[in-house]
């Protein structure tokens, strides 16, 4: 799995051993993780982020609890914009899981709380990024990732 090919650009990882797991740095969380395919697909996600879209790891929050329907979930990354409010929320899912309906029914479920504009998708290899437009209750598919 360590060298699992994705549709995102690569990154300078940073891993460790420790027993029979393999961890990875998350430069956000500031601390070593354990690998799993689901992680391998966010690291390279936020990386992208940071290092292709100039987005700011000060901006991004992974793996925090919400309440959904009186619920405690946990998000895979919210980014925030300059101004502090929740702008795009994201789902990460390992390489093998497909993108499906229900993928984004969990993600628009999450969006009940949050109400961020923008939602995004991706098991590595297919992104998928939604414009959210509350007021007409619709969405749009994007080309492209939102600037900050």
């Amino acid at each position: 799995m360590k060298n699992m090919e994705l549709n995102l650009p690569s990154f300078e990882v940073k891993l460790s051993e420790s027993g029979d797991k393999t961890f990875i740095f998350d430069e956000i969380r500031r601390k070593k993780v354990v690998l799993t395919p689901e992680e391998w697909v966010r690291q390279h996600f936020v990386q992208f982020l940071l290092n292709h879209h100039g987005y700011s790891k000060n901006y991004i929050k992974i793996e925090k609890q919400i309440k959904v329907n009186d619920r405690i979930k946990r998000f895979d990354a919210l980014v925030y914009d300059k101004n502090a409010k929740p702008m795009m929320l994201i789902e990460c899912k390992a390489p093998e899981v497909k993108i499906t309906q229900a993928t984004f029914a969990q993600i628009a479920t999450y969006n009940m709380t949050l109400r961020v504009p923008y939602l995004i998708v991706t098991n590595g290899l297919n992104h998928f990024i939604c414009e959210i437009n509350f007021e007409e209750n619709s969405y749009e598919y994007l080309q492209e990732i939102p600037k900050l």
